[in-house]
């Protein structure tokens, strides 16, 4: 079954019909800017028009930045707090007249990955990171994903350790690749000693610019980048909205 893919981001949305077959996407993806924090009528009406720009009426799974408990939504860090305590999956259902199914966008990335890229087969211990305006995360073992919530892991000041680490800080501070990069590899020495995990799947837009950073972080575990770059929130909320059916 095909379905339509739509992750929601801090600073856009992007979505894509998708053979969950395959993950490959069946049209180039579409993108609507957000570059202030919409509310959740205009980010709904956002999701009703990449519904139209594909004439889509089929399954659509949508990846979410937060955590998302039966289709409602409960944390949104880096979006409007009015999506806070809302039932996402009928406020995009709704808008969008298709059955609309809701994931935590980094879990999302995680069934792209694990099914069909950077841990395809692998069923050790995995921990999956998407590094953009904030830090999403996803454990996976044996074909299990738990979404996960370290990017919001208390750090210096006790501010969120997405503040110091996400892909967004690095430009926003005009940080070298060096700088940010030691940043990036104190924050996951702490995880691999909570979670020793055996493989590490940076994700993420700034993952296809992984050989500037990656030579400067010393990881236990194997270390690569999502083979989905930025696309992999597209296919694992796709994959999520078929299986619902």
């Amino acid at each position: 079954m095909n379905a339509l893919g739509i992750d929601i981001g801090g600073s856009a949305l992007k979505g894509a019909p998708v053979d969950t077959k395959t993950g490959r996407l069946l049209a180039e993806r579409h993108r609507i800017a957000t570059p202030e924090r919409f509310t959740p009528a205009r980010m709904a009406r956002a999701v009703a028009a990449i519904v139209r720009h594909f004439d889509w009426n089929g399954p659509v799974g949508i990846g979410f930045p937060g955590v998302i408990q039966g289709g409602r939504i409960r944390t949104a860090a880096n979006l409007h707090p009015a999506f806070v305590g809302r039932d996402g999956r009928a406020l995009f259902g709704r808008a969008s007249g298709c059955p609309v199914a809701l994931i935590n966008d980094a879990a999302a990335a995680a069934h792209a990955e694990m099914k069909f890229g950077a841990g395809r087969g692998f069923a050790g211990k995995t921990l999956l990171l998407t590094l953009g305006t904030g830090v999403g995360s996803a454990l996976a073992q044996d074909g299990v994903i738990i979404p996960a919530e370290l990017g919001h892991l208390p750090w210096k000041g006790g501010r969120p350790a997405e503040k110091h680490v996400a892909s967004s800080v690095k430009e926003r501070k005009d940080l070298s690749w060096p700088k940010w990069s030691r940043r990036l590899d104190r924050y996951l020495a702490v995880l691999e000693t909570v979670f020793w995990p055996e493989l590490i799947i940076i994700g993420g837009g700034v993952s296809a610019k992984h050989a500037k950073f990656f030579p400067h972080l010393r990881t236990r575990a194997k270390l690569v980048p999502a083979e989905f770059f930025n696309e992999a929130g597209i296919v694992g909320a796709a994959l999520h909205g078929a299986a619902q059916r």
